[in-house]
């Protein structure tokens, strides 16, 4: 392999340290044989600005040149393969020339070499809700880290079958990742040779490489001890109309922790993920025969902004007639008046997870196991309940 600046050969006094074979530039101390950073420096700045008026982009050969080692050990140093075979002194000279410079790695080629186009998919069920925007902030920031890129795609039957967005989205892709669908949902995308990595979805479902889940289970418990706690006893589950996994372990853990307390009663009613039909569904729920529920338990916060629209419409008070929980800990939580009492879900670790768990698949490695813990954030929307709550 040649190693000199200019590609002749090895020169006298070079170590193998330097990787390849190649030596980085020396410092006039005879017997010295690390490279003298300020002078790579000074050295890289003059090279710049003799590239400048000539518009060139600055090459891995510029590199090598001024740090005075190969483009192999360049190579080796950006390509953060130099451990063991460059030494730490080199390594960092060359990152010093390279910055100096204003090197950038021309990614499509190395992409060719690779066989790699370093982008992922994230599907998720829409655009219109904040949570899977912070997903594809965290993700974003992970890919970013390592070169990747992510383009966001919003399934256009919600969490039913998602369309291939590309011509040919295998060959445009390294990966799959999709929050809270169905595995089943993405065959068209993915068929069977991209990795899938699913975020709060089935873990039991096989279709795909890893899962990156919340506690969701915990933080229904959480919020079902909070109003058994102020002495609630009548509630109503605004349930979400969708069906989907997140939602089926929302029902069935408040199911679970109501059903364990004898003289609580839980009504469920389903309601459409929107504002003005979870106000439709909780004045129904509010207004039906019987004692008036004192609590309404909803599946995220955009059902319980609906609740507590429904509640003044009926001439009631949140908290001091009727308590509102949410899910998620969206914007819209403290948004609204009084501010809700609801689960936080840390969207943006769910991306940081998911992108994490991609990259593990890619390179043979196993993706870090365990669901990700969610919090109970206290706010004005919940209150004791009424001793004897009010004839509807």
């Amino acid at each position: 392999m040649s190693d000199g600046p200019h590609g002749r050969g090895p020169r006298r006094g070079s170590s193998p340290a330097d990787g390849a074979g190649g030596t980085a530039a020396r410092t006039a101390t005879p017997g010295s044989t690390e490279p003298r950073a300020p002078a790579l420096a000074q050295a890289g700045r003059a090279a710049g600005a003799e590239a400048e008026p000539g518009g060139a982009r600055p090459t891995s050969r510029d590199v090598a040149r001024v740090a005075g080692v190969s483009q192999a050990t360049v190579s080796l140093v950006l390509g953060d393969k130099w451990r063991g075979r460059v030494s730490e002194r080199t390594a960092g000279a060359v990152r010093d020339v390279a910055r100096e410079l204003g090197y950038r790695p021309n990614l499509a080629a190395r992409n060719l070499r690779l066989g790699r186009t370093r982008t992922a998919l994230l599907v998720v069920p829409a655009l219109t809700n904040e949570f899977f925007a912070r997903v594809y902030t965290g993700a974003a920031r992970v890919a970013a880290e390592h070169g990747f890129g992510v383009v966001l795609y919003p399934s256009p039957d919600g969490v039913g079958p998602a369309r291939d967005p590309f011509a040919s989205a295998r060959a445009a892709l390294d990966g799959v990742i999709a929050s809270s669908m169905a595995a089943e949902a993405l065959t068209e995308i993915r068929g069977t040779d991209l990795p899938l990595v699913m975020l709060d979805s089935d873990p039991s479902d096989p279709g795909a490489a890893a899962h990156v889940n919340l506690d969701i289970a915990d933080g229904m418990r959480q919020v079902t001890d909070h109003l058994l706690t102020l002495g609630h006893r009548r509630f109503v589950h605004l349930a979400s109309a969708v069906s989907s996994w997140t939602f089926d372990v929302r029902a069935a853990a408040l199911a679970q922790a109501l059903g364990a307390v004898a003289d609580a009663v839980v009504t469920t009613v389903p309601a459409p993920l929107d504002v003005g039909g979870a106000r439709q569904a909780a004045e129904a729920a509010l207004t039906g025969p019987g004692p008036r529920p004192t609590a309404l338990i909803c599946d995220d916060d955009v059902l319980a902004a609906g609740a507590c629209k429904a509640v003044r419409r009926l001439g009631l008070r949140v908290p001091e007639d009727v308590s509102v929980t949410g899910f998620d800990d969206l914007a819209l939580a403290t948004a609204v008046e009084p501010e809700l009492t609801t689960v936080r879900l840390p969207a943006e670790r769910v991306g940081e997870r998911g992108m994490s768990a991609l990259l593990a698949v890619l390179t043979g490695r196993p993706p870090e196991e365990g669901g990700l813990p969610v919090e109970l954030v206290t706010r004005g929307s919940t209150a004791r309940a009424a001793a004897t709550p009010a004839p509807a």
